[in-house]
């Protein structure tokens, strides 16, 4: 085992450690000032190793992202097929969103950089797409459509913009659930908000 503070992996680095090293940087020092460099170094490691475990500062923030969503393909496949559409979505993201109650202020900073710093905005939109993706995979399954078709799309996009809204009221609510206010959002945009 390396001594502490040089190079090189040590056996307990993690992906979730190394999310731990750099969410304290980041309150500490703030994002655009904490390197790849500071977070290795944080964390113990080389900056090689750092990016065995994530392609750039930015992916720190959005955690196991890619891993998420094909939980959340799994988790619509998984869904009854006489199910509503908007109901089975709702279903789903709502579970997307469920963190162990551990894990909520974590949750809840990361939701917090990804909303409001302006250097991760770019690389938020690309895991936006990807996100709406998955959605509108869904969508198109039980449309009987492809996903590009404009009802997917629509959909997906429909779907995004009210889980920010919700993830923006939870930050700015801070004795809310996460899932209750996704589920009430998700509900209106069903009824098309519509009372």
């Amino acid at each position: 085992m390396d001594p502490p503070g040089r190079p090189g992996r040590r056996p307990s680095t993690s992906r979730i450690e190394l999310e731990k090293v750099a969410f304290a940087l980041f309150d500490r020092a703030g994002f655009d000032e904490t390197t790849v460099d500071d977070i290795a170094r944080g964390a113990g490691i080389s900056r090689r190793t750092f990016f065995r475990y994530f392609d750039s500062k930015n992916d720190v923030v959005w955690g196991a992202f890619t891993e998420q969503l094909e939980y959340m393909r799994r988790r619509f496949a998984e869904r009854p097929d006489g199910e509503p559409l908007m109901d089975a979505l709702r279903a789903v993201v709502v579970e997307f969103n469920r963190v162990e109650p551990a894990e909520t202020e974590r949750h809840r900073r990361r939701l917090e950089l990804i909303l409001r710093v302006p250097a991760l905005q770019a690389h938020s939109t690309l895991r936006y797409g990807d996100w709406r993706a998955v959605v509108a995979e869904f969508a198109a399954e039980r449309l009987g459509d492809t996903s590009t078709a404009l009802r997917p799309q629509a959909i997906a996009h429909a779907a995004l913009g009210t889980a920010l809204a919700a993830y923006e009221h939870w930050l700015r609510t801070t004795d809310a659930d996460l899932c209750d206010v996704l589920d009430i959002a998700f509900a209106d945009l069903a009824r098309g908000f519509g009372g």
